[in-house]
């Protein structure tokens, strides 16, 4: 009986990232490969995007920076951490050759004194409120003589087209980058390439597009499956009328069932969210998640299906679309790939 499997096709990452590439116009692209790569092997995918002619990356922790410069060895690439600098920290930055992305006054202060002249990149707030300096404050940066590489804002609102909080965080931005005219500058995430080229600037950011997620959290028939979640049918078993299933017998069948038993639960990074909402896809069918997820174990209807023990379940992948199972468990694409367990068995396929 195989373990749960998860397999990542970086052949489809790379035709994902060549996509991107194209839709950004000129514009470098930039892959975010924080959360280890999305929870699909930072080295793994930063190695192939590398080969496809990435040179910046971007990572949220100092130990991710410094994991992905392990990873990538003597391969030249710019790796910037959104975490900016702390002052416990810049030496580790700078012993690792890390762009901090600086998000504060303190830590533009704090890198201008200690950074040594170091390249920084400068985070611009225009709306989202979360990091970033304010245009107020930026202009008081832009005075003060620092080297910077890049000059950065987030869209909020991205995989809303129609949202107006996109164009006025475009407004805003195009301030921002008039205060640093030689200065590259970066705006768009994901959602952001979709929405067209004024929003590409020197730099586009994707993350979750790059490993097949749509950026409007629904699939999008450009990018490629690049993970797919396999889990194996332990036993096939009837359950009857009246009959329930699982913990807290919440699930009572109404009609005779085929109920397949998964190996897999919320100890995989499977969300207990699905409960009774999810599904998985069996021989190109679906199997609705009867049931609580369990730490180990998923029940999913197979009625009428040719369905036996050793048979892989699809959790996410081409039958079983990473938005639309993200849609069932009420969340996103982003969830389902962060939360994917150690105790999977990982394989890579394409060079």
């Amino acid at each position: 009986m195989p373990d749960s499997r998860l397999t990542i096709d970086l052949n489809a990452l790379a035709a994902n990232h060549a996509t991107l590439r194209g839709m950004a116009g000129g514009a470098a692209v930039a892959p975010v490969v924080k959360a280890d790569g999305y929870g699909l092997g930072a080295a793994a995918v930063a190695r192939r995007l590398h080969a496809e002619g990435a040179r910046t990356f971007y990572v949220a922790r100092i130990s991710e920076g410094e994991a992905l410069r392990t990873a990538l060895g003597k391969l030249p690439a710019e790796i910037l951490v959104l975490d900016g600098a702390v002052a416990d920290a810049v030496a580790r930055l700078k012993a690792a050759a890390l762009t901090p992305v600086l998000n504060s006054p303190e830590q533009v202060e704090l890198w201008r004194v200690q950074g040594e002249g170091g390249a920084a990149a400068l985070h611009v707030d225009t709306g989202m409120n979360r990091l970033g300096l304010t245009l107020e404050q930026a202009e008081l940066a832009a005075r003060g003589g620092l080297r910077l590489s890049w000059v950065m804002s987030h869209l909020a609102c991205a995989d809303e087209p129609a949202n107006p909080m996109n164009a006025r965080q475009l407004g805003a931005f195009r301030q921002a980058r008039a205060l640093f005219r030689d200065v590259r500058a970066s705006l768009a995430n994901s959602a952001g390439v979709f929405l067209g080229p004024d929003y590409a600037f020197e730099m586009v950011r994707p993350g979750i597009s790059l490993y097949g997620g749509g950026p409007q959290g629904r699939p999008d028939p450009r990018l490629q499956v690049v993970a797919t979640l396999e889990a194996p049918i332990l036993q096939v078993r009837d359950v009857s009328p009246g009959e329930t299933v699982g913990y807290g017998a919440t699930f009572t069948a109404a009609e005779p069932l085929r109920v397949g038993i998964l190996s897999a639960g919320y100890a995989d990074g499977v969300l207990r969210a699905g409960s009774s909402r999810s599904f998985a896809a069996l021989g190109g069918r679906r199997a609705p998640v009867i049931g609580r997820v369990s730490m180990d174990l998923i029940a999913v209807d197979v009625t009428g299906m040719d369905a036996r023990p050793g048979d892989l379940a699809q959790m996410f992948g081409p039958d079983a679309p990473i938005d639309e199972v993200a849609a069932a468990s009420d969340t996103l694409a982003y969830e389902l790939l962060v939360r994917l367990a150690p105790r999977l068995q990982r394989r890579y396929i394409g060079a």
